[in-house]
């Protein structure tokens, strides 16, 4: 079932202070894809450098720039048309790895963040009894809801699921990661999302997670803080360390960060999560 198209724009202000010539790579433009297309696209960059563009196989849009020393500035800011699939839960089953796409093979293995082989135990005695499907992959992210704090500034870039799963705290990109990592120990595909999203506390960018379920990939939020509806895809990967919103090769200090969604019309009021879903691959 598909929901009406919104239009929503996005956007973000970055500024670092650069102590030396390094590289950034930012992450921060929507993808363009069958259910999401960007139609109008602005940045600025101060000062006025040269840079790379480029798309990975998963439809990421990396930008590229050599930065001297001094400060510098990014301004983006799109209008985007989101168009999200809702199907009915029911459907969507657990897929044996014999079974599985082989493009979707390296979401089952573990990751720098998600050190899924650790878990096995954790895993089989928390969700083993739960229904395959959809209601595993609820209930994994459930828990992770349920049992890490939302603590802004306590994790940083070092952070890996074990982690928070110790320390029980964590933002955004710590919930998804421990979801991932859960969902792989069950043989379950896992990935990590960047998103813009309408509705949270902080606007700020976003991380949620997809289970790759029945025919294809279907997004969860373990912080239960987003608009499922309004969600604009940055980036997709293994974990966080694919779709950092920057990368940094040198040093530099960041002065400033402003993000930003607007959503166009009335925001739907789709079914609970438990009824459906969002797939946008």
């Amino acid at each position: 079932m598909a929901s009406e198209k919104l239009r929503c724009r996005v956007g973000c202000r970055l500024s670092y202070d650069v102590a030396e010539a390094n590289t950034f790579i930012f992450n921060v433009a929507p993808i363009n894809s069958e259910r999401q297309a960007p139609e109008s696209e602005m940045l600025r960059i101060d000062p006025d450098l040269s840079r790379e563009e480029f798309r990975s196989s998963l439809g990421n849009r990396y930008l590229r720039m050599h930065a001297p020393p001094g400060r510098l500035d990014l301004q983006y800011e799109a209008v985007v048309r989101i168009d999200p699939l809702w199907r009915s839960a029911d459907r969507l089953t657990e897929v044996p790895p014999a079974r599985l796409p082989m493009e979707v093979l390296p979401f089952i293995n573990p990751s720098r963040y998600c050190p899924s082989d650790r878990l096995l135990n954790l895993v089989q005695r928390e969700f083993g009894w739960t229904q395959p499907g959809f209601a595993r992959v609820r209930a994994i992210s459930d828990w992770v809801g349920n049992h890490l704090e939302y603590a802004p500034g306590f994790s940083d870039q070092h952070t890996a699921a074990t982690d928070s799963l110790v320390s029980r705290r964590g933002v955004c990109r710590d919930f998804a990661h421990l979801s991932i990592a859960l969902c792989r120990a069950m043989n379950i595909p896992a990935r990590f999302v960047s998103v813009y999203a309408y509705g949270l506390p902080m606007v700020d960018f976003h991380a949620c997670f997809e289970a790759y379920l029945g025919d294809g990939w279907y997004v969860f939020d373990p912080t239960g803080q987003a608009q499922m509806s309004t969600l604009v895809r940055i980036g997709t990967g293994r974990d966080a360390a694919d779709v950092s919103f920057a990368t940094i090769f040198g040093w530099a200090q960041m002065s400033f960060m402003e993000v930003s969604i607007a959503v166009e019309g009335v925001v739907p009021d789709v079914a609970p999560l438990a009824h459906g879903t969002w797939s946008n691959p």
